[in-house]
């Protein structure tokens, strides 16, 4: 993957279920998803899965997604880590309580940690 919107289409590709979700979200508050708004949308799908921890959804649901953008981090263009650091993982854990989003946390990639940590300071919990 080059582009953002590469990135875009392949998770969407690789998670219609939460990319159905993410885009009632996105829909709410940017519009319709667009290719042309592909970076926004990750917060939308950072809310998601935000909506997921607090309804109690076990990580497990949602690993291989997390462990797919972990890996789209080695060697990709600035424009998708930063696309990944402050569109998803800043986002990520917004208004969850720290023993909703311990599961998570838990089984967070260690590169995708390290972002959030690197903006935050501090873990979710």
């Amino acid at each position: 993957m080059k582009t953002v919107l590469d990135l875009y289409n392949a998770t969407r590709d690789r998670f219609p279920e939460i990319t159905e979700i993410a885009d009632r979200i996105h829909a709410k508050t940017w519009g319709e998803p667009s290719p042309e708004f592909s970076y926004s949308w990750f917060e939308s799908l950072a809310n998601a899965l935000n909506n997921d921890m607090n309804k109690c959804v076990s990580a497990d649901h949602h690993i291989e997604l997390l462990l797919f953008l972990s890996q789209a981090l080695h060697g990709c263009s600035t424009e998708i880590k930063n696309c990944i650091d402050v569109a998803f993982v800043e986002n990520l854990f917004w208004q969850v309580p720290g023993s909703k989003a311990a599961t998570y946390w838990e089984n967070l990639p260690a590169s995708l940690k390290e972002l959030y940590i690197g903006f935050h300071k501090r873990a979710p919990l």
